[in-house]
């Protein structure tokens, strides 16, 4: 089952429009909240938990259609950014985390993650990102061409519902260092085994912005222009150089809007650069999270 590929055991919250909402709550401490992407889920995150849960409290949800949470179909749950956003809200909210967090983001949960804290600055304590975006798509970044059938053809469609394409991809070409085994790509796809469990794999990528009138896009321009309310906190980027999305072109606009983070990249690492290059990042998240200066 795919419950028994995470090292605790998870909980639910039934979310205010009916969806349960899986999460993991680990460790006591000052939170520490991770956002995965998109086609991956809490998993992604395992070797990190169980390093920060001796010292942190550590939340790791599965976004509503991955992972281990509810999969509704589109009358019963809108597949946008803003309602993601207002998951994690009412999660952490749930929980009673008002205090100062760190926040992980990877893929999506970047978008998702700096949404929320652009929003709540004041409740952010520290930040890492992870292969991630918190603006429109750089002008000098085309969109990939997997991505755009994916996004724009029923032909796409068809293959990440009918033939999981976009998580078999992903798990494939995500790692570059250290290519995924066979195994492990399996955990990687386990939940997303079905027409309808793959539900949530589509309406990420049909959710890009590309344009005004895309229903993300006055969202992912506000977080944009709103990322300067996070100028003072520190940051660690982490960054693998060949992925496919979030390359080159995305990590040098974080580095323009954040000059004083703090920069690993990995010129072989892939998209999953926790899966990549895990042994070296892990002790430099703990180091970054635990660092009282």
């Amino acid at each position: 089952m795919v419950k028994r590929l995470l090292p605790c055991h998870g909980r639910f919250l039934q979310l205010s429009h009916g969806a349960h909402y899986h999460y993991l709550d680990e460790g006591q401490g000052e939170p520490v909240v991770m956002l995965h992407g998109n086609p991956s889920w809490s998993f992604y995150y395992r070797h990190l938990l169980l390093a920060l849960r001796p010292s942190q409290r550590v939340i790791v949800p599965d976004h509503i259609g991955c992972g281990l949470s509810d999969k509704p179909e589109d009358n019963a749950y809108t597949y946008s950014l803003s309602q993601r956003v207002a998951d994690l809200e009412e999660l952490l909210d749930h929980l009673g985390i008002q205090q100062k967090m760190t926040l992980v983001v990877h893929d999506w949960g970047g978008m998702i993650g700096m949404a929320y804290a652009t929003r709540y600055p004041e409740r952010i304590q520290k930040l890492v990102i992870l292969n991630t975006g918190a603006f429109p798509l750089p002008a000098t970044k085309p969109l990939p061409l997997a991505l755009k059938i994916c996004r724009d053809t029923p032909v796409g469609s068809f293959l990440v519902r009918g033939f999981n394409a976009f998580s078999l991809a992903a798990s494939w070409i995500g790692c570059k260092q250290r290519p995924m085994p066979r195994a492990l790509r399996c955990a990687y796809t386990a939940p997303y085994n079905s027409w309808r469990n793959r539900i949530a794999t589509l309406r990420f990528v049909q959710d890009i912005p590309l344009k005004q009138g895309d229903p993300a896009w006055t969202e992912v321009n506000r977080v944009a222009d709103s990322l300067h309310r996070l100028k003072d906190k520190p940051m660690l980027i982490l960054w693998g150089e060949k992925d496919f999305v979030f390359d080159r072109h995305f990590l040098a606009e974080w580095k323009k809007r954040f000059p004083s983070a703090r920069i690993h990249t990995w010129p072989d690492g892939g998209h999953y650069i926790l899966e990549d290059a895990s042994d070296e990042i892990v002790p430099l998240i703990q180091d970054f999270v635990c660092d009282q200066g």
